[in-house]
């Protein structure tokens, strides 16, 4: 068991090598998995006892680490907004959940192997693993943090093909390419053991083994190399149509932890305003600022007359044509519960809705809304509602909110005047490829990313944050605005180079002519279109693992 042991830290450790922020060694993930399934063979075929409990232990061993060492910087986001032991409570969501699932898939799919043929184990394999990257991102608890496909973030050059499958033709190259390099083994291993014996019929099952490994070998060269090479071909001969505007991205670095100076709402404007004037052009098109820029709670149906809209409207009427995009924190009152996330003062006898909003502001009276609706859970959203309200007084205490912030169930766009589309993804939001993908569908024509990753500390969290809107350029073909509050700020091109970046918790200014494009990808018109084959995949494999778990109790019965 110890050797188990040995090759599932030594996955742990791949895997985490391979993942970002860490430049240039993304395709370790392609021969990861390698170490972790040798082990999990090797225990199926030794003559040890409760070998499922060993599995289960041994997969969910290398994939806690892994996560862990990845995202440990979710402790810290957490921390800054409650005492730590309500933060180490919720860390076990990102930490755990994720690393459970993930060992649930390898543990079904050794279920599944023990009574069927290997191909249909391996296929069955990739459905389970991506039914749990779906459910992951799409349930009350989701963080697709850890989607395999992410791993590939900052290296372009491999990836140029997302723009047709997303993140999840990543994770199904890398799932492959580790299976295909375990038969391998498994037929070297075979070769070997049938050296031992002797006789024609031996001599013959060596050579078509020795012919199976030449096949593989052939098959796994293929599969790795051929969609590297055409991605590196696309990137070296991508061409952007000239479509130019000038967008400024502004980086205040107001601390959000105020040790050392709490801003007024008036000061942080001004900063921004300032920062704005340092590279604005007469042609500029858009400001980009960071999440909750405008802060203290503004009521939407009266922000025209708040001192924020009309200081930003002054400000405007150097620029024309300018459009501020611009983080803010706003509310609805409703005179009954219109959602499940609005909470009832009883001083005002109304129900209020708050949200973490995007506000496109230009030289009118036109206002633009835009409501963040992927919620970091538990901080931002009370997961499971209806089923957890009894929890609601805990998270009031601890820095969340008690029915969480209002959301809105489908994405949308900001618009100029002039007709310009732009993707306010908000934060957390820029990892879901088919939520950026569905507004780009309705119109937009780049993606401007605000954030505030200060919560998370000098820690790899931002570099992923950033790395990861690598992709979402790739996948539409769409530059990236990205305004962090402390960084790291960048625009990144359609091929998903990043063009320009600040340094991290240094207030600063970039701008940039970035090419508008109305092309619409394939990934973008069919979003996570690659995922369903594989759900009813994981599913009916599912059903074949409880199927046969009572069909082999009833026989131990008789």
């Amino acid at each position: 068991m110890k050797r188990q042991i040995w090759l599932a830290l030594l996955t742990a450790f791949l895997l985490w090598l391979a993942w970002p922020p860490i430049s240039f060694t993304s395709p370790i993930l392609l021969f990861a998995f390698l170490p972790l399934m040798i082990a999990l063979q090797e225990i199926e075929e030794s003559t040890q006892n409760r070998k499922g409990y060993k599995i289960f232990y041994t997969a969910g061993l290398a994939f806690l680490i892994w996560n862990t060492a990845s995202i440990y910087w979710v402790f810290n986001s957490l921390n800054a907004v409650m005492p730590t032991v309500a933060a180490c409570l919720l860390s076990l969501i990102p930490f755990g959940l994720g690393a459970v699932l993930m060992t649930f898939s390898f543990w079904l799919y050794r279920k599944v192997a023990r009574n069927t043929k290997p191909l249909i184990a391996d296929i069955s394999l990739i459905g389970f693993w991506i039914s749990y990257e779906y459910l992951h991102q799409s349930w009350d608890l989701k963080f697709p943090w850890m989607t395999l496909g992410n791993g590939f973030a900052n290296t372009p050059q491999l990836i140029q093909w997302y723009e047709y499958t997303g993140v999840y033709g990543g994770t199904f190259w890398i799932l492959v390419s580790n299976i295909l390099l375990f038969r391998i083994w498994m037929c070297l291993v075979e070769s070997k053991k049938l050296k031992v014996e002797s006789g024609e019929s031996i001599e013959l099952k060596i050579t078509r083994s020795k012919l199976n490994v030449k096949r593989l070998a052939f098959a796994s060269a293929i599969w790795i190399l051929v969609p590297i090479g055409l991605s590196v071909l696309v990137y070296s001969t991508f061409v952007e149509e000239i479509n130019p505007s000038n967008v400024v991205i502004v980086q205040p670095n107001i601390d959000p932890y105020g040790k050392n100076h709490t801003y007024t709402e008036k000061e942080q404007l001004t900063t921004l305003i300032n920062l704005s004037r340092q590279k604005a052009q007469v042609n500029t098109e858009f400001f980009i600022w960071p999440e909750t820029a405008i802060t203290g709670y503004k009521d939407e149906e009266d922000f025209r007359n708040t001192s924020s809209f009309k200081t930003i409207g002054t400000f405007l009427d150097s620029f024309k044509n300018a459009t501020v995009i611009t983080g803010a924190e706003t509310y609805l009152a409703y005179q009954n519960q219109k959602t499940l996330s609005a909470r009832y003062v009883k001083e005002n006898n109304l129900w209020y809705d708050s949200f973490n909003t995007a506000v496109a502001i230009e030289n009118s009276p036109k206002l633009q809304f835009y409501h963040k609706s992927k919620l970091v859970p538990g901080v931002e959203k009370m997961p499971f509602p209806e089923l957890l309200s009894f929890l609601n007084p805990l998270f009031e205490k601890f820095g969340g909110t008690t029915g969480g912030y209002g959301e809105q169930k489908e994405p949308s766009n900001l618009y100029t005047s002039s007709g310009i589309g732009v993707v306010p993804a908000i934060c957390y939001e820029s990892i879901w490829g088919d939520w950026v993908a569905k507004s780009v569908n309705k119109g937009a024509q780049f993606i401007a990313v605000i954030t505030n990753d200060g919560w998370w500390g000098n820690t790899s969290g931002k570099d992923q944050h950033l790395d990861y809107a690598r992709l979402r350029a790739i996948e539409n073909r769409r530059w990236v605005a990205r305004s962090a509050n402390t960084g790291i700020s960048a625009f990144i091109n359609q091929r998903g180079d990043i063009v320009q970046k600040t340094e991290w918790w240094k207030a600063a200014v970039i701008k940039q002519d970035i090419n508008l494009n109305t092309e619409i990808t394939f990934y973008t018109a069919h979003q996570d279109w690659i995922v369903f084959p594989f759900l009813f995949i994981g599913s009916f494999g599912l059903l074949f693992v409880i199927v046969m778990r009572f069909k082999n109790k009833k026989s131990r019965q008789v």
